[in-house]
């Protein structure tokens, strides 16, 4: 029973693609992709209680999770780590199969009743990044790397959306001179901490942070009336 709703809901998310360039994330998608798929609204609406929020979230956690199969089969234990985040955010914009939707998604996702999702979902992209690449951090750093990362991502991709060059090298321009503004960052956060004065300085608020830790992941999927939704 459950295979067979994954099912029906990937069967609408491919249907509606191709509508979303003319509808945006709409009602009136909903409706062409029921007759696109014979069924009635209702059963649309029952797979994507949220409508058509619940069909662009789904879409964007699926651009992820393609990003996460294309970066696993990719070794990049070697690289440095500018360049692992490089060839991340790549990966995440190489994976989107239409730029419209795209552009129709940041649209969707920057209207007030829309925004905290949208920012959300930018932030598990980088959470996804920063796992993938195996990030460490157990303290204030597990933070700021994803907000740092989130600025830097979701700033290239609006940049990507309006570039027309060959092969998006303007783009990767930009990418390489977000990156280094925050390497340069880093480097500033390191003299600080091997400064003899400046480390004193800053030896209250390094303490505090050093004991702030990410959230915990906790398996409730083993406990009797949970429910995780499949997609």
């Amino acid at each position: 029973m459950i295979d067979t709703a994954i099912d029906l809901r990937t069967r609408i998310l491919n249907a509606a693609l191709p509508h979303v360039p003319f509808e945006g994330w709409s009602e009136s998608l909903l409706r062409h992709v029921a007759v696109d798929l014979n069924v009635d609204v209702t059963s649309v609406r029952q797979a994507y209680p949220d409508g058509a929020l619940g069909l662009a979230i789904a879409h964007h956690k699926q651009g992820d999770e393609a990003m996460r199969a294309r970066l696993e089969a990719i070794d990049i234990s070697g690289m440095r780590i500018r360049d692992r985040v490089t060839i991340a955010i790549k990966s995440r914009l190489d994976v989107i199969k239409n730029k419209e939707v795209a552009r129709r998604s940041t649209t969707f996702f920057s209207l007030p009743n829309n925004g905290l999702q949208g920012v959300q979902l930018i932030w598990d992209t980088s959470d996804s990044i920063w796992s993938i690449l195996g990030d460490r951090s157990n303290d204030i750093n597990w933070y700021t790397k994803r907000a740092i990362l989130s600025g830097v991502y979701s700033s290239t991709l609006l940049y990507w959306l309006g570039d027309e060059s060959p092969e998006y090298v303007e783009t990767w321009g930009f990418l390489d001179r977000r990156i280094t503004n925050v390497m340069q960052f880093e480097g500033v956060k390191a003299r600080f901490r091997n400064s003899p004065v400046l480390s004193r300085l800053i030896a209250g608020p390094s303490w505090m942070m050093r004991h702030v830790k990410p959230p915990q992941k906790v398996d409730l999927t083993d406990l009797p009336g949970t429910w995780k939704d499949p997609m």
